[in-house]
């Protein structure tokens, strides 16, 4: 596997993460490594696939999914309604003619 950084190219997996990478690899050394290459890649990293030293194909690891937080339970917003007009439950004047 070869990665070309802005410092030059290096040998094997990629330990600095702040440079800019573009690692590639060949066809059949993807065919022969393809479990190990896909659990090797950092979240957002990307691989180009090349054939014939020509890029035919981009692997690119999938952003973590942020957990979905859960519904907060029944009584968490206890206290935070501090005011309510005198005639919150009055009948709208609107439907007076339906109420009649």
């Amino acid at each position: 596997m070869t990665i070309d950084t802005q410092q030059g190219k290096q040998k094997g997996p990629a330990k600095n993460k702040e440079t800019t990478m573009s690692a590639t690899i060949t066809v059949e050394e993807a065919q022969a490594k393809l479990k190990e290459i896909i659990h090797g890649l950092s979240p957002g990293e990307e691989l180009v696939i090349t054939e014939n030293q020509q890029p035919v194909a981009k692997l690119v690891s999938e952003q973590p999914k942020s957990a979905k937080s859960a519904r907060p339970g029944p009584g968490l917003c206890q206290g935070m309604i501090t005011y309510m007009a005198p005639d919150f439950d009055a009948p709208l004047e609107d439907m007076q003619e339906y109420m009649e």
